[in-house]
Order: structure tokens, then sequence, then C-alpha cells
């Protein structure tokens, strides 16, 4: 009697990159981000191996990027970190050709920056915008949160009592809390009743488990049930989960929330580029224009570094650092 053996084939190079990321439970977002630009490095090399490949190879990619497809430099350090992803990581290969690498640098510029009033006339028309986005716009202002800390902003981390937001996981993989503003606790009730009632609907249809981070669902494997891991701002209709293949009802689109603030802005006619991102400016701008001192606004708004949040003193000084003009005094 023949036996068939059948060889284990090897996993394609991109799935090996996917395994690695999740293995070091790094974003879906960075995950997409990452395979991308392996994708694009291998593609513009003709497909060939990236272990054939080496700094002459990575140089020329970059060169590419930068004077061909005028990529930002911090678009092109995005492409050099997945590239040094797969090298280190997934190929296991010493680079000691990168050792005189150098990033593109960063140019500083100043945060852009709404007046009150600009603020004001930015959330009325957001007003317009489909329940619960014009909810989520208010709260980038009124709490200075990102716009990724906001859209996966869970049940068990609002404090309507204290009105507090716990934001996890913020960027350095740091927890924080900021203020739950008094003028949207209302909104907040209301929001948070809606989402109980789609919570029940979803445990009826067996539907509501939620994304857990890192290895959570292994150690609470009940914890993707629970009420307080459900997304404050869940979305209307269920999605296919990319990795795991379950069926559930993840947080709202983060598209959906940056279409909005544009539309806003132009509603309003800001003629500043104005995105999510910029209410966090905003934020941070006027609170330091209230009085509070930059160790605060650092607190609030999850800075490692106090030489950050000193940017926003920069933005606060009146014409050339302050200083009244000749014209002026004539």
């Amino acid at each position: 009697m023949q036996t068939k053996t059948t060889a284990l084939q090897p996993k394609k190079l991109l799935d090996q990159v996917r395994d690695k990321i999740r293995f070091k439970h790094y974003s879906l977002s960075t995950e997409n981000t990452y395979t991308s630009w392996i994708r694009q490095f291998i593609l513009y090399h003709s497909k060939r191996h990236p272990g054939e490949m080496g700094a002459a190879e990575v140089e020329l990619f970059l060169t590419y990027l930068a004077t061909e497809r005028h990529v930002s430099s911090s678009t092109q350090n995005q492409a050099l970190s997945a590239i040094l992803f797969l090298y280190r990581d997934v190929l296991a290969v010493e680079l000691p050709w990168l050792d005189g690498f150098e990033r593109s640098k960063k140019p500083r510029r100043l945060p852009v920056v709404l007046t009150a009033l600009e603020v004001q006339a930015l959330l009325r028309e957001a007003e317009a915008a489909p329940a619960p986005i014009g909810l989520i716009i208010k709260l980038l202002y009124g709490t200075g949160m990102r716009l990724m800390e906001a859209v996966r902003l869970r049940v068990k981390d609002v404090e309507l009592t204290r009105r507090e937001i716990i934001v996890r996981d913020g960027k350095g993989g740091k927890d924080r809390v900021t203020m739950l503003p008094e003028s949207l606790l209302e909104a907040m009730r209301a929001q948070l009743a809606l989402r109980r009632e789609w919570y029940e609907q979803d445990l009826a249809l067996g539907k509501v488990d939620v994304w857990l981070p890192d290895a959570l669902a292994v150690k609470y494997p009940d914890a993707a049930k629970e009420w307080g891991w459900q997304y404050v701002f869940a979305a209307k209709n269920y999605s296919v989960d990319p990795r795991g293949k379950a069926q559930h009802r993840h947080h709202v689109e983060e598209k959906q929330v940056q279409r909005y603030v544009k539309k806003a802005a132009l509603a309003a006619s800001i003629a500043k580029p104005t995105s999510p991102h910029t209410l966090r400016h905003s934020f941070a701008t006027h609170i330091l224009q209230s009085g509070y001192d930059i160790r605060t606004v650092q607190e609030l708004l999850g800075h490692s570094d106090v030489s950050t949040t000193m940017i926003y003193t920069h933005v606060l000084n009146k014409g050339g650092r302050g200083v009244v003009s000749p014209l002026d005094r004539l």
C-alpha cells in the first residue's frame, strides 16, 4: 500500500510579512501599509527577491519616491520602515550596509490652528453630518484626541459621572486621561443608549464579538462579547474581520470623519487646510490661551516630551515672536 506525502509549500513572502506583523500585534493599518510598500519595492525592482538586493536597491527605490513620485519626507520614511521590517524581522538578515543610511529629514512646520470663531463655524456646519460623525468631530476639538483614538473608543473608557475619557494605547502605546466636555454629556448618553440597543440585537444574532487588542481574546475568551469592550462609535452595518474572518460590527470608518471635516470647513469658508488633526492642534492652542500651563497640555495630549508640546507656544506669539512691528509705532 502506497502512502502519499506532500511537502509543505513555503509561504509567500507577503504572507510571511503578515504573520510577523500579527505576531508582534501591530495594527491592521500598519499591516496594510507595510505590505503595500514591500510589494511596491519588489515590483519596482522587477520582482527580484529582497534577499538578492541590498543598500543600492533600497536607495534607488527611495530616490524614485522622492524625485519621480514627489512623496513627502514622512512618506519616504514610512517606506523605509517597511523595508527595514522586511529585512530585520521577516528575512532575519543582518544589515551592516544600513549603518550609515540616513532617514529623510522632516521639515519642522508650525501646525495649522483654527481660531475660536472658525471652530464654531466648522462645528455648526458639522451638525449636518450623519450620526455619530458630528459627535466625533466635536469630541476631537473638545478632548484633543487623535482621530483613531476617537473612533476606537470603547464603552468602558467613557466615564460620564467623572466627566472623563480614558484614551487607551495611544501613540507610543501609552494610556492617558482627558476631559469629557460638559456640553457633550447628553449627546454621549444618547449615543451609549443607542449603542446598547445595537449590542442587544448583536447578542441575539450571535454577532456581538468585537476585536480585542493583543492577546486579550485568548486570555479572556468571553471579553469580546462584553458590553464594556464594545466600540462607542460602531458602524451601522456588519463587516467581515480581514484577519479572523468573523462577521461583526466594527467602529465607524475614519475616512468618513475626514470627509465631513473637510466638507464642513469648505461650507464654513475656512481657507486654511483643515483635517481632523487640525482640531487637536486647535484644542492645544486654545487651552494654552486659556492660561493652562504647558505640562497640563502635555498630559492631555499624551506627548512623551514637553518639547513636542512647546510648538503650540510659537503659534500663540503675535507676529514675529510677539514683537510689535515698528510700522505700528509710527
